[in-house]
């Protein structure tokens, strides 16, 4: 299986499928590279070159005890970015996938980044501060901190009883919920807890101005675990020139729950950048 060393000598197992310009895909919390399974194929297939990566504690990947801040993941991101020599290449990130684009953006460049997506993510700013009113407060980090540090395989159990829409097929969503925990119970227990902290407690602000590349951004505007209201309107407000779109309907697992939407219109925007691109000489 393909592996990339990190600058601290973590290893973190990545997928490379097709070929074409680059689409690197990160994923959310708990989960691992698994969970783009419907968006990486149709990307495939439509000509894309799909990479796809395992976060440090989580999936194949390396379990280190510690260094689970953005800083650290921006930079195992840009470790895999330069193993594999990508230029041009789109970065889509979901949930706590986007805080790391947004911190691989302001802490390496753009200089190898065609443009960025940002599906449900955490950006800009999540924890309630003085200038961020709107937030969520921080009870909320401490009772779901708590219920992992308490019973981290019991919590993720009810956890995924909330993930999915309601109103599935019973037979199909309980064939999710088991294919969430194959992806979240292994990850190791003090990166589940240490990047709860991360996603929720930093303050992405300061990047925003760093999205200089094409921008999509995806929401559901009735996400209870990223609220649209202060993650992806925020988003869009501090990004120039942003594509923001609100699916009506949708919370949060927008990859899985609305797969066939989110694929579609990330595959308009991959396209669309193409035909921006200055003609050949």
């Amino acid at each position: 299986m393909p592996f990339v060393r990190t600058s601290d000598d973590v290893a973190l197992h990545y997928s490379d499928w097709g070929s074409g310009q680059p689409v690197l895909l990160i994923h959310g919390w708990p989960l691992t590279a698994e969970m783009w399974e419907y968006q990486a194929s149709a990307l495939v297939e439509a000509g894309y070159r799909v990479i796809s990566y395992d976060r440090r504690g989580f999936g194949r990947s390396d379990r280190p005890w510690s260094r689970y801040d953005y800083d650290r993941l921006a930079d195992d991101l840009d470790s895999l970015i330069r193993h594999l020599d990508l230029r041009d290449i789109v970065l889509v990130g979901f949930s706590m996938g986007g805080g790391e684009v947004a911190r691989f953006l302001s802490r390496h460049g753009a200089a190898r980044v065609a443009g960025a997506a940002l599906i449900a993510a955490v950006t800009p700013c999540l924890a309630r501060h003085p200038d961020n009113p709107h937030g969520l407060d921080h009870a909320v980090f401490d009772g779901l901190a708590a219920a992992l540090s308490g019973d981290r395989v019991g919590f993720l159990a009810g956890y995924a009883e909330t993930v999915f829409r309601p109103g599935m097929d019973p037979v199909v969503a309980a064939g999710l919920k088991a294919w969430y925990l194959s992806m979240a119970l292994p990850a190791s227990g003090p990166a589940t807890l240490a990047t709860v902290r991360a996603w929720y407690e930093t303050d992405f602000r300061p990047d925003m101005s760093a999205f200089t590349v094409p921008t999509l951004i995806l929401h559901g505007a009735q996400d209870q675990s990223v609220p649209a209201a202060i993650a992806g309107r925020a988003a869009a407000s501090l990004i120039p020139g942003a594509r923001y779109v609100e699916y009506a309907e949708a919370g949060h697992f927008l990859p899985v729950d609305e797969k066939t939407r989110v694929t579609a219109d990330l595959l308009a925007f991959l396209n669309g950048l193409r035909r921006s691109e200055p003609s050949a000489p």
